[in-house]
């Protein structure tokens, strides 16, 4: 692989994981029969486990870093026979989302189910996504204040 083709790979890999990672448990599983007939080779290389991580955010969104809070996020990691190895993350306690997750991006990974799970579970998750962030940013633009200043003049 060029540097080139690999970085393309990565940051494609790194978009489908962030539709999985932010898909329910009910999405996923809905979308379980294209995947039924790998799992019976599943090997849990990491079962999927609860653990905590740290927000942090800045003040302004460019200011200094400060810890907001912990937050609640399962891992896990699987492979599919001797195939590429899932892996996933996800905010929460849902272990059986964080598999589902990983099973999917083991699949990704695979060129013979590559283009089927890209078509049929990562596009309209990402389009469904997309409208629900639009329509949650329309919601907010409409309860928006604008804050003004008036200078008094020296009267």
């Amino acid at each position: 692989m060029t540097s080139n083709t690999s970085t393309q790979y990565f940051s494609e890999r790194q978009a489908w994981l962030a539709v999985l990672a932010r898909a329910s448990r009910i999405e996923l599983e809905a979308k379980l029969e294209l995947a039924n007939e790998s799992l019976l080779t599943l090997q849990r290389v990491r079962p999927a486990e609860v653990g905590m991580l740290m927000l942090r955010g800045r003040v302004g969104g460019t200011g200094n870093p400060f810890n907001l809070g912990e937050a609640s996020v399962v891992r896990c990691a699987v492979r599919l026979g001797n195939g590429p190895l899932g892996v996933a993350y996800a905010l929460g306690r849902d272990k059986r989302r964080a598999e589902l997750a990983a099973v999917f991006d083991a699949l990704l990974q695979d060129p013979q189910h590559h283009d089927d799970l890209q078509s049929k579970l990562i596009e309209p998750l990402a389009t469904a996504q997309s409208q629900a962030r639009d329509q949650l940013q329309g919601e907010v633009v409409t309860s928006k204040v604008e804050f003004f200043t008036l200078v008094r003049g020296d009267a």
